[in-house]
């Protein structure tokens, strides 16, 4: 309540209506599995594209499991995924090789690499095999003529420098002495008493020049799986002063960057042993150029001389260039259940595989592309995993391949298995011209599916079953089903894939994995999940607020104008809004012992709309002079 203690014209806003419940988003979708590069344990970014997906998760080979090469489905299902009309994508990534803290399948040099330089993949996989390219630059003269002498433009403290004219060619460290405001420069390491020179006494002279040397890194996968990677202008200190620019090679390939984007993004990791200076890891350079050039004639005039020369045209990049090789990444083996469940580091917090997807609110579809690719223990499990977290998250739903290769009495054997409203089952696999042998290919469902959500939804809206839907990208399916075929497995919660002559290949069921008749279908169980969330959301605001009759009004109306819109968009069924919803919240809905006890009930029903899964046309005999 305002004081008003003085005299005067007051101005307040208020509000005369109900606070709003915004809709959620219901396409968001994640997929857990193997993927041929990418953070393990870092927190998913959403992906927008394939695009995006390619830049940190590598791209569509197969997969060189230690049991032998399997199809990237994970991969292709997010190919699908935005093909069908999907548009936001969580991906965790599992990989089946962790021993204790050491990271197998790791690509690291293949020779010796330059000594006080440390270089490796930042992840597992074979797609950190490949080429590490770094290159050496002399940026134009620093030094600027002033008043009293000359000034040092654009320096950082660290800086690596090359001094021409002084006396001396060489290289020396730029060190700030902030206590005399002035430079100096050293070619021993950090000691300001021990420099060799000081800008205004030793570089004042005509015709000294002061150059920085920086270092530009290029990433090439052997295997094509990753896009070029390239960093350029980093400075070769360990100790050089990251804020400013250019950034540390350092800090810029640390194993631990700044910041999550650089963690999921930068493909390798460069670090320096303790105690090194810029001028260790630059001889550290020159030395390893020298050993990895075979002699030339004419005699090649070596790195140093390269990058130093006074001819004016630049000496090629190959000459201020050294190479490392990356050998010795690998896939691992092929994921077990375990690695698709995930678990918490207590240590740093860090989560894998579906773990991972528990701090994630906005996700609403979750699918493990490719885990069922066989009907065994494992893959079975991991149907049971994606389960229990879409029923533990309470939001979301679970996409169910069936198993490669199954007959119909094998896919009603492991539909049996399962009982969810949470989860849908799908059958047969969607076969599509595979894009790594040109070849004709079966993929699992999931991706295809989590597709058509997120088109029904944005397109028509979550209460309509995403079923009647042309798969886009089929080409044909694993197994041709017929009517007769469809009428078995359809009463029992498996949703098939069609072909229809004219109509082309289309998603023809949208039914749950649960034997409760409340909640047989798809659209009602994700509509259920988008109301509740949305309401959930929408009315955070009421906690902690007076339980009162004001309250108890303000959360009814609020409820119910969400509703009214639903009824308004034809989400619910009724004529009437009173025959489409109730909301109440009175002392009809709680006791003493609640208001009490903190708690405010609201009681929300709603009449929500099912598919028309059966269309039935009743049609006889009729003559003219008959009335109905």
């Amino acid at each position: 309540m305002p004081e008003y203690l003085a005299p005067g014209v007051f101005v307040e806003e208020v509000s005369y209506r109900a606070k709003s419940i915004e809709g959620v988003s219901t396409t968001t979708t994640g997929f857990v599995g193997p993927t041929r590069y990418g953070p393990l344990d870092i927190e998913p970014e959403i992906i927008t594209s394939l695009v995006e997906f390619e830049r940190v998760y590598g791209g569509k080979s197969q997969l060189v499991f230690s049991d032998g090469p399997v199809d990237n489905y994970v991969w292709n299902a997010v190919r699908a995924f935005f093909e069908e009309g999907g548009k936001r994508l969580y991906v965790s990534r599992t990989f089946n090789g962790l021993a204790d803290t050491a990271l197998s399948g790791v690509a690291a040099p293949s020779a010796s690499p330059p000594a006080a330089v440390d270089i490796r993949a930042r992840f597992p996989g074979e797609a950190g095999n490949g080429r590490v390219t770094i290159t050496l630059q002399l940026s134009p003269n620093r030094l600027a003529p002033v008043a009293d002498g000359v000034a040092l433009r654009g320096a950082i403290d660290h800086d690596l420098v090359y001094i021409k004219g002084a006396g001396a060619d060489d290289f020396y460290l730029a060190l700030r002495d902030e206590a005399n405001r002035t430079w100096r420069f050293s070619s021993t390491g950090y000691d300001l008493a021990t420099a060799d020179f000081e800008l205004q006494a030793d570089l004042a002279g005509a015709g000294v020049t002061v150059r920085t040397v920086t270092a530009s890194v290029i990433f090439e996968s052997s295997s094509g799986d990753l896009p070029t990677f390239v960093a350029t202008e980093l400075a070769l200190d360990p100790n050089h002063a990251t804020g400013g620019s250019p950034d540390s090679l350092f800090a810029y390939f640390a194993a631990e960057p700044a910041s999550l984007s650089r963690a999921r993004s930068i493909p390798i990791v460069i670090g320096a042993a303790n105690g090194d200076t810029g001028l260790n890891v630059l001889q550290a350079i020159l030395d390893a150029y020298e050993i990895a050039t075979p002699p030339a004639s004419p005699p090649d005039p070596g790195i140093e001389a390269s990058l130093t020369s006074s001819d004016p045209t630049p000496s090629p990049a190959a000459r201020r260039s050294i190479v490392i090789m990356l050998e010795g990444g690998d896939d691992g083996a092929i994921p077990e259940a375990t690695d698709y469940e995930g678990e918490i580091d207590p240590a740093t917090d860090r989560a894998t595989g579906l773990k991972a997807f528990e701090a994630l609110e906005d996700i609403s579809i979750v699918a493990a592309p490719g885990a069922t690719r066989k009907d065994d223990a494992q893959s079975r499990t991991v149907i049971g995993l994606l389960i229990s977290h879409a029923e533990r998250m309470q939001y979301r739903i679970a996409v169910i391949d069936s198993a490669k290769g199954q007959t119909i009495s094998e896919v009603r054997a492991l539909r049996a298995l399962y009982d969810s409203s949470h989860a849908a089952f799908y059958y047969p696999w969607v076969r599509i011209i595979d894009p790594v042998t040109q070849h004709e290919n079966h993929y699992p469902p999931s991706g295809f599916v989590a597709g058509i959500y997120a088109r029904n939804d944005i397109e028509r809206a979550v209460y309509k079953a995403p079923a009647n839907e042309v798969v886009n990208l089929a080409i044909g399916f694993e197994t041709l089903l017929n009517k007769a075929q469809q009428e078995v497995l359809n009463p029992e919660g498996v949703n098939c894939f069609r072909y229809f002559e004219g109509r082309g290949m289309r998603l023809w069921g949208a039914r749950t994995m649960s034997s409760d008749p409340e909640w047989k279908y798809v659209n009602l169980r994700r509509y259920f999940a988008y109301l509740e969330r949305s309401i959930d959301k929408g009315t955070q605001w009421a906690v902690f607020e007076p339980n009162g009759e004001r309250l108890w009004a303000n959360v009814r109306s609020t409820v119910a104008d969400f509703l009214l819109n639903e009824w308004q968009n034809g989400a619910l069924l009724g004529e009437k809004p009173e025959k489409a919803y109730f909301v109440k919240c009175d002392r009809s809905t709680m006791s003493q012992n609640d208001l009490d006890n903190g708690r405010l009930i609201c009681l929300v029903g709603v009449a929500a709309l099912r598919p028309a899964e059966f269309v039935i046309f009743r049609i006889g005999q009729w003559t003219a002079d008959r009335k109905i």
